[in-house]
């Protein structure tokens, strides 16, 4: 069974028999709010709100080693293969077919030495253009699944009050004594782009 987590709270990444799960989905999911429109407001429609995915890896001083290590929708795979983005997801809910809005993939055996922490990142494309905010979504989470059982091992669900953010650091994997684990994040932030984020940990 799937363990829910709060904000914060982190979780080794074994198997029931202790050993260290390698490969991994990391799912990512969101619906739009629907928003008032019509007469006096009263007849609801959905407004599509294009959030972004991004992976940063970084190493042990918390800085990224090098442009190889930040995953995103036009740089969809590090070049050892540990991690893979499987698509950038334009309109919000469920895509094409996936149980989540977007997915990421990542063999953990296959992490360089010199990364760390592999970080779970989200904005809202064009926010500032769009005037939109993560006060406009709901129901968003992410997940962590043995690939080979095509089992979920952990969820975390976002349901604090986002308003006016536009970007939030969900959950990082990270290496500890030789093991890795994952870390329920749950932290809005202001930054209107991947590049924004991605200068936090330059």
């Amino acid at each position: 069974m799937a363990i829910s987590l709060q904000k914060g709270q982190k979780i080794d990444l074994s198997k029931k028999d202790g050993s260290q799960l390698t490969n991994l989905m990391v799912g990512l999911g969101w619906k739009e709010v629907k928003q008032g429109g019509g007469l006096l407001g009263l007849f609801k429609q959905k407004v599509d709100v294009d959030i972004d995915a991004s992976v940063i890896m970084l190493g042990e001083d918390g800085k990224i080693p090098t442009r190889d290590e930040i995953i995103f929708f036009n740089h969809k795979d590090h070049p050892t293969g540990c991690v893979h983005h499987c698509g950038d997801n334009l309109v919000g809910g469920k895509m094409g077919g996936m149980e989540d809005s977007e997915q990421v993939l990542v063999d953990l055996d296959r992490v360089p030495a010199n990364v760390s922490r592999i970080v779970f990142v989200v904005n809202i494309y064009d926010c500032v253009k769009r005037k939109q905010h993560f006060g406009m979504v709901e129901d968003a989470y992410i997940r962590i699944v043995d690939k080979n059982a095509n089992e979920t091992i952990a969820s975390y669900n976002l349901t604090e009050d986002y308003s006016g953010k536009t970007s939030m650091i969900v959950g990082e994997i990270y290496r500890q004594s030789g093991a890795w684990k994952f870390n329920a994040i749950g932290q809005p932030g202001y930054e209107a782009g991947i590049s924004d984020l991605v200068g936090k940990y330059t």
